[in-house]
């Protein structure tokens, strides 16, 4: 992702980009790359949805919206791909599901599956297990699961009371970790979309992610961006911090950015991991041996 409207490739081990992709002309709120890497889905608050082959940067389609493009995804198969749109300027909030050849149509692709949320607007989203379901966050803190064939309701749940900022599974998909503008981050059984798990701290959470090889969770945040410039690092609360998952206490915290931080996400293989803030650093991190060795009691 990227407010100056550039999204980037990078290599992980070494920080080296390899390119970008320009396209957009304004903030790019979601990318998602396809499972074998062919191609990336990017969505912008320039009112468009973006495919890219991801090798050369050259552009596959463009589908224009009627407002910001908040988040996208490619379903795990690769076959199906959604995006969803802002409640802005006149127009609701629309989730929109296309098979991904007619989305290389560009303009002239028509989605399978329209949704139009009676709740808020969606603020977070991803496709559930297996592809049968879709799973949106909303603006005011709901969590809903959808029919990804028909659009039906199938469940929801309200434990939060502000904007759903961030929507992470565990590895192997039983659970989901979930952000939220209110303070509160909460683990959710993927199956009833019932809450396991609650993580307090004491600012907005951004970013949530779980260790794929740990019983850890990390949380990252902050103050709102328009306060940055007048409140110090300490008092902005911009650390990322580790929990126990079954415990739910605090273990640890890591410093380094000086504005609240937007995403975080574990390396596969656990060993580290990355954190982008708003102040426009992306930072990697490896883990010290003692991380490995330590132990909750």
């Amino acid at each position: 992702m990227s407010k100056d409207s550039v999204p980037s490739v990078w290599y992980s081990h070494n920080g080296e980009r390899v390119g970008s992709y320009e396209g957009h002309n304004g903030t790019v709120w979601c990318v998602d790359p396809r499972y074998d890497s062919s191609l990336l889905l990017t969505g912008s608050a320039d009112n468009s949805c973006k495919l890219w082959e991801i090798k050369t940067g050259v552009q596959v389609a463009s589908y224009e919206t009627k407002s910001a493009v908040r988040t996208c995804n490619f379903s795990y198969s690769g076959d199906e791909l959604f995006f969803s749109t802002d409640k802005a300027m006149g127009h609701k909030c629309e989730l929109n599901v296309f098979k991904l050849e007619e989305f290389k149509k560009g303009q002239d692709a028509v989605p399978y599956l329209t949704i139009m949320p009676s709740t808020s607007k969606i603020t977070s989203a991803v496709w559930g297990p297996c592809d049968d379901t879709i799973i949106t966050g909303h603006e005011n803190g709901t969590m809903v699961v959808w029919d990804a064939e028909t659009g039906e309701e199938l469940n929801r749940s309200k434990d939060h009371t502000s904007n759903i900022n961030d929507i992470q599974y565990n590895k192997d998909m039983t659970f989901m970790l979930v952000a939220s503008k209110d303070f509160n981050s909460t683990l959710y059984d993927v199956e009833n979309l019932t809450p396991v798990k609650s993580y307090k701290t004491q600012r907005p959470v951004n970013s949530a992610c779980i260790s794929p090889i740990k019983e850890h969770v990390l949380l990252g945040g902050g103050q709102d961006a328009m306060s940055v410039t007048t409140t110090s690092a300490k008092v902005g609360k911009f650390e990322a911090t580790f929990y126990h998952m079954i415990y739910e206490e605090e273990i640890g915290r890591v410093k380094g950015h000086f504005g609240p931080i937007n995403t975080l996400a574990f390396h596969p293989s656990g060993r580290g991991y990355a954190s982008g803030g708003e102040d426009g650093y992306i930072r990697l991190h490896d883990f010290d041996p003692s991380y490995f060795e330590f132990e909750f009691v």
